[in-house]
C-alpha cells in the first residue's frame, strides 16, 4: 500500500459527538492547562521547569537546569498538540502564544544547530557523550515532530527551520564516516521524526539518517557497551560508576541484537513501540522484506501474547517493561499511557503496510480504553499507569503497588504522558482512513464521524461518515463527490462484531466480499449514494488465554470497542468477592449519571462476608455460606476513577452453574 505522501491525498475533519468532545476538551482545557503546568503555575503539582529551562538556555534568565534530562520533550509534545489543534480549529491567541514560545526555542538553539537545554545549561561540552541514558536524540525527535505538525497547520517555517538545522547537525555528527558517531539513542523517537521530516521536505538525507539509526541498533560491536566503557561506567542517574551493561541487559533498549533479528517484544515498552513504528515506517517507504517480516513477528509477539484487553502493554513497573508471554497481572500492571500511544503509532503504520483489520482492532481498543481512560473527564488529571484492578489500601501501603494510583494526578515530574495524550487526540483525524492508490481504495479503519476528501487516481472523492459509536453500531456514509470511474470503499469488520455486519446501499441490502477483515465494495458510484453499515453490538463476556494466570476462572465484559469495569461506588467494597453467572442476561441501558452513556447490569453473586469474625483469618470451606445474589453494574473502563475513590476491577470470577 503506497502512502508515503498520503497527507497530500486526503483531508479529514472530525464531525463526531463522542470524539469532538475530546478534541474540544484538549483545545479548550488540556492545552491551556498543560501550558500552565509547563510554566510551573499549577498549585500543589510537581514543577515542570520546561519553559524556564528554555529561557535560561536562551540567556533570558539566570538559574540551574530543572527537571529530568529529557524535560525538553514535554514542551515539544505540547507544541505538536498545538499544531494539530490549530489545523482543525484556528485560534489566533493560541497561535500567538505558540509563536512566542517557538521564538524562545530558536534563541536557545546553538549556531551549529544543536538544541538541548540540559547540555546547554548543565553540561556544556559533554554533548553526545551519554546517548545510552540522556535522551538527546529523543528530545530532538519530539522537537522535529512538533515542527512538522506546526508547519503543516500554519504554513509558518520558523520552527521547521529550527528542526531542519537540528537534523542537519545530527546528520553531520552521526554516520559511518571517519569522525562520526556510529551510534543511536537510548530511547527511540528520532527515527519516527526523521521520517516525518523527510515526508514534508523530500530531503533524502533525513530518510537515510532514520535508516542509519535503525540499521545500527544492536550491531556488533555494541555501541552502548563501547560508550559506557569510554565513560568508565559512569551513570547519569546513579551519579557513580556502574558495571558495564551486558548484551542481555541491553534488551531494555532493544539494542541486544539487530532489529531484523528481533522476534520478541522486550524491554521498555515505550521505547519498543516507538522503534517498531519507525521500522514499519521505513519498511513502507523502502519495501524491504526483512524489515517487514520483523515488524510482523514483533507485532504478533506484542499484541497476541503480551497485550492487556484494554490495549495496554508493559506489565511490570521494573523498567516499565515487557516481561514474558502471557504474564499480564492486573494489580501490579504498568501499561503506561505512552506505551499504548506508541502501540497506536505501530498499528497505524502497519495499516499503511497492509490493510488488515487486526491492526485497526488493536488501535481502536487502545484508543477507546487505555488512552482516553488515562485522562480525567475534566482534562486536568492523568494516570501514568493504567491498572485493571485497584485496591486503594494496597496502593497506599504495599511498596510493590505504589505505582498503581487509585486517583489521577495533577501532573508528574516525569510528565511524558499528558502531552502525548493531547497530541494524539488532536491528530485523531489522521487515523480514520488510509488510501491505497494502486487499487483506488479508501479504507475506513475507525468508525468516527468525519468528513473526508480523497484524491485517487480515479478522481476526487468526498464523503461524510455519520457514526453512532461507541454506543450503537450504526454507521452511515454519504458520498457527495465521486469520479466518473470505479473505485472501492472498504469497511472494517471489527473483531467485536463477531463477523455480523449488514450493508445497505441506497436502502438495498448488498452482498460484499471480505478481504483481510474488510468488507470490499467496488463499483461506479454516484453522487448522493448512501452506504449504511450496521454492526452487531451486544455486551459479551470475554475469557483470557489459559496461560494468563491472573485471569484464570475470570471473565471481562466488552461491548463494541469498549471494555467495561466494576467500581466500588456501584458494587460495594471487596470486589474480589464478586462472581458472575455467565448465562445471566446482560442488560445494556443508558445511565443519566453519565450523561446518557451506556452501562451494563447483570445478575451475579457476592461471597458471604458477614459471618466471618474479624479475628478469623481462615475457615473450613465446608462452613462457608452460599454466595448471595447481587445485581452487578459495569461502566466503561475509560470512565473509572471519575467519582469517589475506591476499588476497581476489569476481570471478575465466573461462578460455575
Amino acid at each position: 500500500m503506497s502512502t508515503a505522501h498520503e497527507r497530500h491525498h486526503k483531508r479529514v475533519t472530525l464531525r463526531d459527538e463522542f470524539w469532538e468532545r475530546y478534541q474540544s476538551l484538549v483545545r479548550n482545557t488540556v492545552i491551556p492547562y498543560q501550558w500552565e503546568a509547563l510554566n510551573d503555575h499549577i498549585p500543589d503539582a510537581d514543577p515542570s521547569f520546561a519553559v524556564r529551562n528554555f529561557r535560561i538556555a536562551a540567556g533570558l534568565e539566570q538559574g540551574e537546569f530543572g527537571g529530568m534530562v529529557f524535560q525538553d520533550s514535554d514542551a515539544a509534545k505540547w507544541l505538536e498538540a498545538v499544531g494539530y489543534s490549530l489545523a482543525n480549529h484556528p485560534d489566533p491567541k493560541l497561535e500567538h502564544m505558540a509563536d512566542e514560545f517557538i521564538e524562545l526555542i530558536a534563541n536557545a538553539q546553538h549556531p551549529n544547530g544543536y538544541l538541548n537545554t540540559y547540555y546547554t545549561i548543565k553540561e556544556p561540552g559533554n554533548q553526545w557523550t551519554n546517548l545510552y541514558e540522556c535522551h538527546e536524540l529523543y528530545c530532538a525527535g519530539h522537537m522535529i515532530e512538533a515542527a512538522v505538525a506546526y508547519y503543516q497547520a500554519t504554513g509558518k517555517r520558523r520552527l521547521l527551520e529550527v528542526a531542519c538545522k537540528l537534523a542537519d547537525h545530527i546528520d553531520t555528527v552521526f554516520g559511518r564516516e571517519e569522525g562520526q558517531i556510529r551510534g543511536y539513542d537510548g530511547h527511540q523517537e528520532i527515527e519516527l521524526a526523521l521520517v516525518k521530516l523527510y515526508r514534508v521536505t523530500n530531503e533524502e538525507r533525513y530518510l537515510k539518517l532514520a535508516q542509519f539509526f535503525i540499521d545500527e541498533r544492536g550491531t556488533d560491536p555494541n555501541f552502548f557497551i563501547e560508550e559506557c566503557r569510554r565513560r568508565e561506567g559512569y551513570s547519569h542517574w546513579a551519579k557513580k560508576n556502574l558495571p558495564i551493561p551486558t548484551i542481555d541487559q541491553l534488551a531494555y533498549n532493544q539494542a541486544h541484537k539487530p532489529v531484523r533479528e528481533q522476534d520478541v517484544a522486550t524491554g521498555h515498552a515505550v521505547r519498543a513501540m516507538y522503534m517498531y513504528a519507525a521500522m514499519a515506517d521505513i519498511a513502507n517507504l523502502t519495501g524491504e522484506q526483512a524489515l517487514i517480516d520483523a515488524c510482523h513477528r514483533l507485532w504478533d509477539s506484542a499484541t497476541k501474547k503480551m497485550m492487556y484487553i484494554t490495549g495496554g502493554v508493559g506489565s511490570t513497573h521494573q523498567g516499565e517493561a515487557f516481561t514474558f508471554d502471557y504474564d499480564l497481572p492486573n494489580d501490579t500492571v504498568y501499561a503506561e499511557t505512552c506505551a499504548s500511544i506508541g502501540l497506536i503509532f505501530f498499528a497505524h503504520r502497519m495499516l499503511t503496510l497492509e490493510a488488515k483489520s487486526e491492526y485497526a482492532d488493536v488501535l481502536e481498543r487502545a484508543l477507546y480504553n487505555n488512552v482516553i481512560g488515562s485522562m480525567s473527564q475534566d482534562g486536568k488529571r492523568y494516570f501514568y499507569v493504567n491498572p485493571l484492578e485497584v485496591w486503594p489500601n494496597a496502593s497506599a501501603a504495599n511498596p510493590d503497588r505504589k505505582h498503581v494510583k487509585p486517583t489521577r494526578q495533577k501532573w508528574f515530574g516525569c510528565a511524558c504522558c499528558p502531552p502525548n495524550v493531547a497530541r494524539l487526540l488532536s491528530s485523531l483525524n489522521q487515523y480514520i482512513y488510509t488510501v491505497d492508490e494502486a487499487s483506488d481504495t479508501i479504507y475506513t479503519h475507525l468508525f468516527i464521524g468525519s468528513e473526508g476528501a480523497f484524491d485517487l487516481d480515479a478522481g476526487r472523492v468526498e464523503l461524510h461518515q455519520i457514526s453512532r459509536l461507541p454506543w450503537h453500531g450504526d454507521v452511515r456514509f454519504e458520498l457527495s463527490t465521486v469520479p466518473n470511474r470505479e473505485f472501492t470503499l472498504a469497511f472494517r469488520v471489527p473483531a467485536w462484531s463477531n463477523g455480523q455486519a449488514v450493508m445497505k446501499v441506497n436502502g438495498e441490502l448488498v452482498k460484499y466480499d471480505t478481504v483481510d477483515g474488510y468488507a470490499i465494495l467496488c463499483r461506479r458510484w454516484t453522487e448522493g449514494d448512501v452506504v449504511e453499515w450496521k454492526l452487531w453490538m451486544e455486551a459479551q463476556w470475554i475469557s483470557a488465554h489459559p496461560e494468563v494466570r491472573a485471569n484464570g476462572g475470570k471473565a471481562a465484559l466488552v461491548r463494541g470497542p469498549l471494555v467495561y469495569c466494576f467500581e466500588e461506588t456501584d458494587n460495594g467494597s471487596a470486589l474480589s468477592t464478586l462472581s458472575i453467572d455467565p448465562t445471566a442476561q446482560l442488560r445494556s441501558r443508558t445511565d443519566h449519571e453519565f450523561s446518557g452513556l451506556v452501562v451494563i447490569e447483570t445478575d451475579g453473586y457476592a461471597d458471604d462476608r458477614h459471618s466471618w469474625q474479624d479475628h478469623t483469618l481462615y475457615r473450613p470451606l465446608a462452613e462457608l455460606n452460599a454466595p448471595g445474589k447481587k445485581t452487578l453494574k459495569a461502566i466503561p473502563y475509560y470512565l473509572w476513577g471519575n467519582r469517589e475513590p475506591g476499588e476497581m476491577a476489569v476481570w471478575v470470577r465466573v461462578r460455575a452453574t
